[in-house]
């Protein structure tokens, strides 16, 4: 199961920057991804996951595979880009195949950088959001005027069209116009607002923000703008986010470290006061803005992370390793993460009653060990 992350910004907010020490990092993981060719504006990141090595330990494994997300570099968005401003309708495109959207907003002040369209985090938030919101009224205009068998003859569709017509119009996301069970019902109309966002505050270095994670409504409580332009559009319009969750990164450092071993840049990290790297909690924030889950498997060939969405349901997952899996499964034999390395492997954890066989309704817990059983 891949997991696509799409970096936006502004000219000159660090996204490039970002994205340059995910490519270092990426480079390091080569030899571990041999099949995955791709293009240069997507870096195959792996997911930070310490109990695969721990694994490995126990089961002699000879290699470790995590689990991996992909980062795509998003370029050419400036005011107008709905319109095909700049590189805009390259940048819509790209943003419609992933399944979140990164916003990098501007939140440090180097005068030799210049500020070209960036203004301040929530303005820059703002453009961004209106060209996202003005894509999908172009979306929605156009099946409207298709006048679609679907739309004549499924009320609950028509209905939804032109709830998010007359939201989209009042310069509100789809994400916050729709109910949470019209969403599945939305999802043919691949409307850009209606993706996931984690947005990302590039701060300086020497900014003591740095050790800490924000949630949006704090630093603006009185909410953002959404404004639209078009003639319906209510140009008063302000909408709370819905205390969307975010991260202090600053670009500048995540490029050193990504230039460095790994000893000097826990070292380097530690003379910093930071525990852990931007680029390792942008990731599980990555992982975690989508609900998403790693079960593991180990064993002498090799320590893997599987990634599932909470909730999968064990026939499922067995599908992530092989399709033929989900239709031949028998049962999984399943033991918790802590369980399999308190005890030394399947063997001992066995023997002191810790390893269960889960059938066709088991859900799949993060860090579960899991072997799967299918027929021939």
């Amino acid at each position: 199961m891949s997991l696509k992350v799409g970096i936006v910004g502004l000219p000159n907010v660090g996204k490039s920057t970002l994205f340059n020490a995910l490519l270092k990092r990426q480079q390091a993981l080569v030899a571990n991804y041999p099949f995955a060719t791709i293009e240069p504006n997507v870096g195959v990141v792996e997911v930070p996951d310490e109990r695969l090595r721990v694994l490995a330990e126990i089961s002699k494994s000879v290699k470790i595979v995590p689990a991996t997300v992909e980062f795509v570099d998003i370029a050419g968005l400036v005011a107008g880009a709905s319109t095909g401003a700049g590189l805009g309708n390259k940048f819509l495109t790209h943003i419609r195949d992933v399944d979140v959207i990164l916003q990098v907003l501007r939140d440090f002040k180097d005068p030799e950088i210049v500020k070209e369209g960036s203004v301040d985090p929530k303005t820059d938030y703002e453009v961004i959001e209106t060209e996202l919101i003005l894509k999908d009224l172009e979306t929605i205009q156009k099946l409207k005027n298709s006048r679609t068998q679907e739309l004549k003859t499924d009320e609950r569709k028509k209905v939804l069209v032109e709830r998010l017509w007359e939201g989209l119009n009042a310069g509100r996301a789809a994400r916050d116009v729709l109910h949470e069970e019209e969403v599945e019902l939305a999802r043919d109309l691949f409307l850009l607002t209606m993706k996931k966002e984690i947005m990302v505050f590039n701060v300086g270095e020497d900014d003591p923000r740095l050790k800490q994670d924000i949630r949006w409504s704090e630093i603006y409580p009185q909410g953002v703008s959404r404004r639209a332009t078009p003639p319906k559009a209510d140009r008063n319009d302000v909408e709370k986010v819905k205390n969307s969750d975010g991260l202090y990164i600053c670009a500048k450092i995540e490029s050193e470290l990504s230039s460095l071993s790994e000893e000097d840049g826990i070292a380097y990290m530690k003379e910093l006061g930071i525990g852990e790297s931007g680029l390792d909690r942008l990731i599980r924030k990555a992982y975690a803005t989508l609900g998403l889950i790693s079960f593991l498997t180990t064993g002498v060939t090799e320590s893997r992370a599987w990634t599932v969405s909470k909730g999968t349901k064990a026939p499922h997952a067995a599908a992530v390793i092989h399709t033929d899996f989900e239709k031949k499964f028998i049962k999984a034999k399943v033991c918790a993460y802590d369980e399999f390395v308190a005890n030394g492997g399947w063997k001992e954890a066995a023997e002191k009653g810790k390893v269960r066989f889960e059938g066709k309704e088991y859900e799949i817990k993060d860090g579960d060990v899991v072997e799967f059983m299918v027929g021939l």
